[in-house]
């Protein structure tokens, strides 16, 4: 069988940026699984992997703009002290649950000064051109019910 949309497929992964440092890998876990065409992973790799079957091997580079986009400035915002949660680890790196325009959203603190922090609403990988090496492991038809409900079900994956 090959990959195509609302097949359920697993991959081998490892991804890397454009100095070779290695940012993410299945390598020593499970593979990843995924319902293909809803969105689950970015749009460069899914077109990437149409079309291929099981033992199949890639290296595929992905622009921001297939990845997970260009870093918008807009994005970045200083926010008074006072405006964060009591107690909460104001270190570089910590991420937090945020309300905005767009609704609930993972912002990473970037910055911190005596009365303001700084919140970075873009993905830690905007902007950045990601490599990939990947095998493709399994692939079968989706069940009715997993493109429905978003996700796959089966052994190692989600119950109901």
């Amino acid at each position: 069988m090959k990959i195509s949309d609302h097949s359920v497929v697993s991959i081998d992964y490892t991804l890397t940026d454009d100095s070779g440092t290695e940012l993410d890998s299945s390598r020593g876990g499970d593979p990843l699984t995924y319902i293909h065409g809803v969105g689950d992973l970015i749009p460069g790799l899914e077109r990437a992997l149409l079309g291929k079957g099981i033992g199949a091997a890639i290296k595929v580079r992905i622009a921001p703009e297939d990845g997970y986009g260009l870093r918008d400035e807009n994005m970045v915002a200083r926010v008074p002290r006072s405006h964060m949660p009591k107690g909460a680890p104001l270190d570089v790196g910590t991420q937090f649950q945020a309300s905005g325009p767009e609704g609930e959203q993972v912002v990473r603190l970037v910055k911190v000064e005596d009365d303001a922090v700084w919140l970075d609403a873009n993905h830690e990988l905007a902007g950045v051109h990601l490599n990939f090496e990947v095998t493709v492991v399994a692939v079968r038809a989706a069940t009715d019910e997993e493109p429905e409900h978003g996700h796959v079900h089966g052994p190692g994956v989600h119950h109901h």
